[in-house]
C-alpha cells in the first residue's frame, strides 16, 4: 500500500455535518492514516443538492459558484457521500465565467470510496473487523458514479467497497438476495411518497435481516439515516456504519 501525500480538501454533506460528524471525523482519520494531506476549508456551504431534486437546479448558480470558489485550488475534493459528489459532478448548473474550474474541478471531486480504490490505489487492507456486514448500494453511487455493477446490465460483478472490506480478518461479507435494491429515501422522494419510501425501506431491511447481517454499511448516511430510522421504530437490533467509520476502527 503506497502513501499519499496529496493535498485533499474535505467535502463534507449538510446532513453529515448536522447528524453524523463521527463520519466526518472518521473519512478525516482514515484519509490522514493513509498519508493524505487533508484540509477542511471552513466556509463550504450546501452544494445546492436539496434545491435541485426539487426542481430548483437553475436557482443553485450560487451554491456552485462558491463550491468552485472554495475548492478549485485542491489536488483533490474527497466527499463520504455518493450523491452529493454525484451532484456536484453531473447535475450543477454551468456557471458563467468559471468553465475552466469548474470543468478542471469536475474530475478532481471523488465519493470517499473511489478516492481510496482509484487514486490511492488501495486494494488489500490490513487489520480486523469480526462482524457479519451488509452492504447497502446507494442508487447515485452504484448507477451515477459506478462504484459497483449493476444486476440490470451484462458487466463483470464488482464493488469498490467490498474491494476494501473482503480481506479483513473475520469480516463476512453478505450477499443479498437483491444486491442493488433502492432503500426507498431518494431525498425529497421520502416527503413526497412517504408510504412507498417506508415500504422500500422494510423491504431492504428485510432483506439484510434475513441473511443475519450484524452491521449494515454503505457511503451514503443519508439512506443509511432512513433505515436506521425505520429497524428503530421496528425495533430490529441491526447497527448501522459508514464504510469510513469501520475502516477507521481498523487502521491503526
Amino acid at each position: 500500500m503506497v502513501k499519499s501525500k496529496l493535498q485533499v480538501a474535505l467535502f463534507i454533506p449538510c446532513y453529515v455535518d448536522q447528524f453524523y460528524p463521527n463520519v466526518a471525523i472518521a473519512t478525516l482519520q482514515v484519509l490522514e492514516k493513509l498519508g493524505c494531506e487533508v484540509n477542511y476549508p471552513i466556509n463550504q456551504t450546501c452544494c445546492g443538492q436539496p434545491m435541485a431534486n426539487a426542481g430548483y437546479e437553475r436557482d443553485t448558480v450560487g451554491t456552485t459558484k462558491h463550491f468552485i470558489e472554495t475548492f478549485a485550488a485542491y489536488d483533490y475534493v474527497v466527499c463520504p457521500s455518493g450523491s452529493c459528489v454525484l451532484h456536484v459532478k453531473e447535475h450543477s448548473p454551468k456557471v458563467p465565467g468559471l468553465e475552466k474550474e469548474q470543468a478542471a474541478l469536475h474530475d478532481k471531486v471523488f465519493e470517499f470510496t473511489e478516492f481510496l480504490t482509484d487514486i490511492l490505489k488501495i486494494d488489500k487492507l490490513e487489520g480486523s473487523f469480526p462482524h457479519r456486514v451488509g452492504y447497502h448500494a446507494s442508487c447515485h453511487g452504484q448507477r451515477g458514479l459506478r462504484l459497483a455493477s449493476s444486476s440490470e446490465l451484462k458487466q463483470k460483478p464488482f464493488n469498490k467497497a467490498k474491494k476494501l472490506l473482503e480481506n479483513l480478518e473475520g469480516l463476512e461479507w453478505v450477499e443479498l438476495t437483491r444486491t442493488d435494491e433502492c432503500c426507498g429515501f431518494g431525498g425529497t422522494f421520502a416527503v413526497s411518497e412517504e408510504a412507498l419510501s417506508v415500504q422500500m425501506g422494510k423491504d431492504r431491511l428485510a432483506d439484510h435481516a434475513s441473511h443475519q447481517v450484524e452491521i449494515l454499511t454503505g457511503g451514503d448516511m443519508s439512506c443509511i439515516m432512513h433505515l436506521q430510522g425505520i429497524a428503530t421504530r421496528q425495533k430490529q437490533k441491526i447497527q448501522f456504519k459508514h464504510l469510513a467509520e469501520i475502516l477507521n476502527e481498523v487502521l491503526l
